[in-house]
């Protein structure tokens, strides 16, 4: 372990934590190691993968974070790959054709290629040593980012027979390391915390009301001007605004959000980590996988979205162990935002019950397909949660996950069918003549047709996927696939309907509670008169940290006091008709039926759901008008008028 340490990776000694991890999975274990950003999480898999004797399986949330730890891995002379969407197919297929060989050492992938059928088949052929989980607390209902597609993780870990399994993060409350361990039956002396306090960082929480806000962020930048900078924004207009007002203020400053086309991020990425931009100014979309070790600065302009959103945040500041400062600009004025923002992820009881009314109406012999667009669109639920309701009718045991596949294959000959026909004889000729006779062709493609496969030639469709593949392989045919349907086995049809929407109604509910009260508790936090960084520490069960650190706001006599948003104009003077008129008029005419009080909420609250896409709900009077209202006081003063 110490000599791979060495010549492999070039260093002389482990960080706190890396050896009790890596021993742990090199001893044959399953793990977690629980450090904070930037301490070397990454090296508790790099290493044992070295020396395992089969493919090291990673799975990773974002495609950044796999692109430097692919660079990384690169450097050092260790075989590693991806499989990401932005892939051309050709490079695909050299990544699998390099693990099945045995060459490959690491592949990297995001959860959802676990869905694909062709890549599952793919993996079922290739002998796994260790399944890696790359910010792991996405498993928890009680994390922060839940991630539904990560609660199936142990099924595909027993699946795949992967012996052992090691868990990374960085933001893990006890609740939620607990709920690791038991999902992944981890011990617990192989859960490995180096705690959370960071001493060279500088929490520095300062009350300032919003109209104050771009004031105060000019003097600080200008007093910092050329450090490595990143400024949060919860808004994609938000960070272009404030990029702007920062160049008028001679600060070389970028946006950088989701809204951008992915090469103009790419691109953005780089001058940053190559030093020839200084300040971003980015929504929560920047920062995952920036291994950047000199970022001096990272200030939220506006609130985080959880103390947990706030921790990962700060701890790209200063990982070079050098003082950096963290700077919260610190109101309750975008409270109402962030909370709209948990509202908007709470489902309609009769969305809900549409779901359950499909699922018992369309499963003959006990097995449910579906598109999850369509289902959303018809539904009204927003994707993430449609398919956390999904993995709570799983966790019911109502429905089971079988498989995900394109519902559409087809190909293009790159050399004459005649030519592939005679590269096979016997039996095998006669299936490839099968799939070429049954494959509809226009002019350049030709589509799959997997039901006359069977019925004239009982070819499984698992056979002519494979086949499918390896022609592509060899380069005899180009492949594409779409439509990604999702099949699930129907284990119990007898559920009440409407009982069980009420239940997992009030499941939502409960959770948008559980979001609210995470975002109080971060005001509480910032709000806090003991030590910043030990009320941090805490917040993740860390009681190690020291009762005063002597360089945050606290610690230097400044507790903040956050002022109050503006007073807004009381409800009771706004007109329900001149606001909602428009709306109601045209929810009926789509649908037949008039908007429910919290559809209306929504409307009035600019919280987007899917049925506002077809409606165009945005070009019609009185969207978002009222988004600076908190949502309960707008839901009780519609159920007024109606």
């Amino acid at each position: 372990m110490h000599d791979t340490l060495e010549q492999v990776f070039g260093y002389p000694q482990f960080r706190p934590g890396q050896e009790a991890a890596i021993g742990a999975v090199l001893a044959g274990r399953s793990a977690a190691a629980i450090f904070p950003t930037g301490s070397g999480k990454s090296l508790c898999y790099q290493l044992p993968a070295v020396m395992l004797p089969h493919l090291t399986l990673v799975v990773s949330p974002l495609l950044a974070l796999m692109q430097d730890q692919l660079a990384f891995l690169q450097r050092h002379g260790i075989s590693a790959g991806s499989i990401d969407s932005a892939q051309s197919r050709e490079d695909a297929s050299d990544v699998m054709a390099r693990a099945k060989s045995g060459e490959l050492k690491i592949l990297m992938i995001s959860v959802e290629r676990l869905k694909n059928e062709r890549f599952r088949n793919f993996l079922q052929q290739v002998p796994i040593s260790l399944l890696v989980v790359d910010e792991a607390h996405c498993i928890s209902e009680w994390g922060h980012n839940f991630r539904p597609d990560y609660l199936k993780l142990p099924d595909y870990q027993r699946q795949f027979n992967i012996p052992q399994v090691l868990l990374l993060t960085a933001t893990a409350t006890p609740q939620v390391i607990a709920d690791m361990q038991a999902k992944f039956a981890i011990a617990a002396q192989d859960v490995v915390t180096t705690g959370f306090y960071r001493p060279n960082l500088n929490l520095w929480v300062e009350p300032v009301r919003g109209q104050d806000k771009r004031r105060r962020l000019v003097e600080w930048m200008t007093q910092r001007a050329g450090q490595p900078s990143i400024v949060y924004v919860t808004l994609q207009k938000t960070a272009e605004l404030i990029a702007e007002h920062l160049q008028r203020n001679n600060i070389a400053a970028e946006a950088y959000h989701a809204g951008l086309p992915h090469e103009q991020r790419e691109a953005l990425q780089k001058r940053f980590m190559d030093g020839q931009c200084n300040c971003i100014v980015a929504t929560i979309a920047f920062g995952m996988g920036i291994d950047k070790s000199d970022i001096r600065n990272v200030v939220h302009f506006d609130l985080p979205k959880s103390t947990e959103n706030y921790s990962q945040e700060i701890g790209r500041a200063g990982r070079d162990g050098q003082p950096s400062d963290c700077l919260v600009l610190a109101n309750r004025d975008s409270l109402n935002v962030l909370e709209n923002f948990v509202y908007g992820d709470t489902p309609e009881l009769d969305g809900i019950r549409h779901v359950l009314d499909e699922l018992q109406s369309n499963a003959p012999e006990g097995q449910w397909e579906f598109l999850l667009g369509p289902l959303t669109d018809d539904s009204n639920i927003r994707q993430l949660p449609l398919k956390t309701l999904l993995v709570q009718l799983e966790l019911r045991e109502i429905i089971a996950p079988r498989y995900a596949y394109y519902a559409e294959y087809r190909f293009k000959y790159l050399e004459e069918p005649e030519v592939l026909l005679a590269r096979f004889e016997g039996e095998r000729r006669d299936f490839v003549e099968a799939i070429i006779q049954t494959s509809k062709r226009a002019r350049t493609w030709a589509t799959v047709n997997f039901e006359a496969l069977f019925e004239q030639y009982q070819a499984e469709r698992d056979r002519v996927v494979r086949a499918l593949d390896y022609f592509q392989e060899k380069g005899w045919v180009e492949l594409e696939s779409k439509l990604m349907t999702e099949v699930y086995s129907l284990l119990n049809s007898g559920f009440d309907s409407a009982a069980l929407s009420e239940e997992l109604h009030g499941y939502f509910t409960r959770h948008e509670q559980t979001e609210v009260a995470r975002i109080h508790a971060m005001l509480d936090l910032f709000a806090t008169e003991r030590c910043l960084g030990y009320r941090l520490a805490e917040y993740f069960g860390d009681f190690d940290a020291p009762q005063q650190c002597g360089h945050c706001s606290v610690c230097h006599g400044q507790v903040a006091r956050l002022p109050e948003p503006p007073a807004l104009p009381a409800l009771v003077d706004k007109n329900f008709e001149a606001l909602c008129g428009d709306f109601i008029h045209r929810h009926e005419q789509h649908t037949g039926l008039p908007p429910s009080a919290e559809r209306l909420t929504r409307f009035l609250c600019g919280i987007s759901v899917p049925l506002f896409t077809r409606l165009k709900a945005r070009t019609v009077t009185g969207y978002a008008v009222l988004e600076d209202y908190p949502y309960g006081e707008v839901r009780s003063w519609v159920q007024a008028h109606l």
